[in-house]
């Protein structure tokens, strides 16, 4: 069926979309954040150590104290 084809005589016509928001109905999950990181780092991380998402962390955990205490 093409667009020509389809009956829109019940559904009003929506030509304003400034008040829309992208995202409106999607949240991500409680807790986690999708974050890009280098391919090489992530290899690195899998080889290295069995719960590598906790070594992630763990690492940019250290990052951010040693950050929050220098200042």
């Amino acid at each position: 069926m093409s667009d020509d084809d389809i009956d829109y005589s019940d559904i009003p016509a929506v030509r304003d979309f400034s008040d829309w928001k992208r995202g409106r109905f999607y949240e991500p999950p409680d807790g986690q954040v999708m974050l890009p990181i280098d391919r090489e780092l992530a290899i690195w991380f899998r080889e290295t150590d069995d719960d590598y998402l906790a070594a992630i962390n763990a690492v940019l955990r250290e990052h951010m104290e040693r950050r929050c205490t220098s200042s």
